[in-house]
């Protein structure tokens, strides 16, 4: 539960307004990190833009990079593995909808997805940072800047190094693990 205190947040070059987390959480929080953080909520007063030059509808985006799913692939992850000395979990590339049984990279030629009852279009590939490095377990970056410098061996376009898809959902709804996953992909 959030407070009632409004903060100003940034988001890369965004500015939203957010509302300030409890000061017993924040202080809980902090402890733990060692040093003065707080949480934040995003309120649905607030607003802020997925990035208008991919999509031209007025759609919102919380906290995330840019858009509100980053579909990502078991094969697509489990092929990259073949590549590295120690594989990496799909955590590291944080994210929120994960697809099984599909071939590996297919979804760079994904258009959208319904999963169960809902339909997400395909809206840009998702270009990977140094935090694909950072073990979320332990907090440490990879000295050797992997998976990053492997996938920028392979999968690097104009639209930087790629793994996964970003998505934005056509209507609210419910997504659960085990959903059916149907993709529709460009020919």
């Amino acid at each position: 539960m959030p407070s009632e205190e409004e903060v100003r947040v940034l988001v890369w070059r965004d500015w939203v307004k957010a509302l300030a987390g409890l000061p017993e959480a924040n202080a809980a929080l902090s402890r733990f990190c060692g040093k003065p953080v707080r949480l934040v909520f995003m309120p649905d007063s607030s607003f802020r833009r997925v990035d208008a030059g991919r999509v031209n509808d007025y759609r919102r985006v919380g906290f995330a990079d840019g858009f509100p799913f980053l579909v990502t692939n078991t094969a697509s992850l489990a092929e990259l593995n073949t590549r590295l000395e120690a594989p990496v979990e799909m955590r590291r590339f944080r994210p929120n909808i994960v697809v099984e049984g599909a071939g590996a990279w297919d979804e760079d030629m994904w258009q959208s997805l319904s999963v169960g009852d809902n339909h997400l279009s395909i809206v840009k590939p998702c270009s990977r940072c140094v935090m694909t490095t950072v073990d979320p377990s332990t907090g440490q970056k990879d000295a050797a800047l992997q998976p990053l410098r492997t996938l920028s061996g392979y999968r690097r376009t104009q639209e930087g190094v790629i793994f996964g898809q970003n998505a934005i959902h056509e209507s609210p709804g419910i997504i659960r693990v085990g959903d059916p996953v149907t993709a529709n992909q460009s020919e």
